[in-house]
């Protein structure tokens, strides 16, 4: 082109006239393209083709350390080789894995209809599926019941309008050729007719109130005369219910199945629903039945021990008459299966709960104030007596096998600490002092006394076993601090005051969850105190007309409270 431009004729023109100089020519720069406008913005070349990059999964060598460019989660955890299996550790289902058997996904469901469906399946063997429209169980079952439930509602399919329309063109069609029937049936009392005694209700007999009384005074009579006649005849008991087992061959003392945990939350009582009545004299102790609740077990001043059924109806079940004084203490052995009384008339006895026959009897002449089982070996049975001892006795072999004897004075309480190992155990006296034992040792390892310190009668442990409270006649309940690995160390904070109880063994315990304390005093009042402040009075109820010599929180029914007192009662709040 540039030769083209500075080209030039050698040759004059038709003028004549010499051409002058040459003028260079500008081109211009035009690019011109004909293929057509492609967006290769997150284009790859795979296999010689343009394709997107977000179709390609780039499965990397398990030998591979280092990964030179991102990669979606997926292509990270895919598997070595064909699909990812759901229970093997690698690949992303790994990660879905929150159960031995696979995923388990969370679902949202009602209180009552988890225990319409979780009865349903324990009784009947099937259950909706959460989540879905499915069965799960026995199908034969399903279908032979239709799908009820044992509740109401269960898991039958609903009906549609048609089927409903069907039903009723079906009944009135029924109901229409019964009446034809009838009209030409000769018989006055055709089997179609209603029959004429058919409103009647059949009319139980019910007792009159002379009739009941005087019942009520042969069952008085019959119990004080097995009571007067204990040393000569020897422990008997007297069973009050129906029968004592039922259609199923339970037995009467059977926890039942349809009771579970309110709440782990504990709530204050506020309003009296119940009254157990039947000992003549004072009641010194009660005992809620281990774990379920659903007994409790009372000892009176007139020396007889009572069980009472809880959750239906609330009567004495049985009586169990093995001492002619007033009874100290009881307490119930892990199953409850057993327990263990003792009485002003110098006796320890061990009872079959179920049977109320007495197995053991312990007798040294002397008065026993407390009796408890070692936490892990039941056969163990410890007893603090008035002669400054405590006695060990072997309940298989029947022998006196331990004497701890340090205390000055009559020995009040016995408590383990540290179960269900059982290794040491804390003892108070009339000497004001707290002594802690080595169990199976007679020598004392711990010992603590001061002058300002008074006798502590009744005692117990918090449910976590970490807390010891003593109910001290000085009207307050002090705390000591005494979890595994730590020493036995007085909480100054954690004292409990504003009850009247000096003089009287008014028992103290625990809420199921350790939130609040309680106690009786000997002016028939029943104190809470919450543990986060205890210089406060949360709650007072005037239980009883006498002294509340003791008080019991329900273990399952978060709300309920057992006291009882020397005026015969045991009353129940809620």
């Amino acid at each position: 082109m540039d030769l083209l431009a500075q080209y030039s004729d050698d040759g004059a023109d038709s003028t004549g006239e010499e051409a002058g100089p040459s003028v260079p020519i500008k081109r211009l720069e035009l690019a011109v393209s004909t293929a057509p406008e492609v967006d290769t913005t997150g284009m790859i070349m795979y296999d010689d083709k343009a394709i997107n990059a977000a179709s390609v999964r780039r499965l990397q060598d398990p030998s591979v350390r280092k990964v030179m460019y991102n990669l979606p989660v997926e292509d990270l955890h895919a598997p070595v080789l064909g699909p990812a299996h759901p229970y093997s550790r690698d690949g992303l289902a790994a990660g879905q894995r929150n159960h031995r058997s696979g995923h388990v996904e969370d679902a949202h469901m009602h209180p009552y209809h988890f225990e319409e469906q979780y009865a349903t399946f324990h009784a009947l063997g099937y259950a909706a599926a959460p989540g879905t429209s499915q069965v799960v169980g026995d199908m034969g079952s399903y279908a032979a019941h239709g799908g009820e439930g044992v509740l109401a509602g269960g898991v039958k399919r609903k009906k549609t309008a048609e089927e409903r329309a069907a039903e009723r063109t079906k009944k009135e069609a029924r109901l229409a050729a019964q009446a034809e029937a009838q009209q030409g049936e000769l018989e006055p009392f055709a089997l179609l007719n209603r029959q004429p005694w058919a409103h009647k209700v059949a009319e139980t007999a019910e007792l009159t109130e002379e009739q009941k009384a005087y019942i009520e005074a042969q069952s008085a009579a019959k119990e004080a005369a097995a009571a007067d006649n204990v040393e000569k005849q020897g422990p008997t008991s007297f069973f009050h219910g129906k029968e004592d087992k039922d259609y199923q061959g339970r037995s009467w003392m059977s926890a039942p199945k349809d009771k579970r945990k309110e709440s782990d939350a504990t709530f204050l009582p506020k309003r009296w629903v119940h009254t157990w009545s039947g000992h003549t004299k004072g009641v010194n102790a009660i005992r809620f039945f281990p774990g379920s609740g659903h007994l409790l077990l009372s000892a009176g001043l007139d020396g007889k021990v009572k069980i009472w059924d809880v959750f239906n109806g609330g009567k004495c079940m049985r009586t169990y008459l093995g001492h002619s004084k007033g009874v100290r203490d009881i307490t119930f052995t892990n199953d409850g299966r057993k327990f263990i009384s003792t009485g002003y008339d110098k006796n320890v006895r061990v009872w079959d709960t179920e049977t109320g026959k007495c197995l053991q009897t312990f007798n040294t002449g002397k008065v026993y104030y407390c009796v408890t089982l070692h936490p892990e070996k039941q056969s163990s049975l410890l007893a603090g007596a008035n002669d400054k001892k405590i006695y060990q006795w072997d309940l298989d072999s029947g022998d006196l096998v331990q004497e701890y004897n340090y205390h000055l004075g009559a020995v009040n309480t016995v408590t383990f600490l540290d179960p269900p190992s059982g290794s040491r155990f804390v003892t108070t006296s009339d000497d004001k002092t707290i002594r802690m034992w080595e169990f199976g040792i007679p020598v004392q390892i711990k010992y603590i006394a001061d002058p300002s310190m008074h006798a502590i009668p009744a005692a117990t442990m918090n449910p976590s076993n970490t807390m010891w409270l003593g109910q001290s006649q000085d009207n307050q309940i002090v705390s000591y601090q005494c979890s595994k690995g730590e020493k036995f160390k007085h909480l100054k904070n954690k004292t409990f005051k504003g009850h009247n109880t000096a003089g009287y063994a008014c028992s103290v315990s625990f809420s199921p969850d350790a939130k609040y304390v309680l106690s009786g005093d000997s002016e028939g009042r029943c104190f809470f105190w919450e543990w986060a402040h205890p210089h406060k009075v949360v709650r007072t109820i005037k239980a009883h007309d006498g002294v509340c010599i003791g008080a019991a929180w329900h273990p399952m029914e978060s709300s309920k409270v057992a006291t009882c007192g020397w005026d015969g009662l045991i009353k129940y709040w809620d």
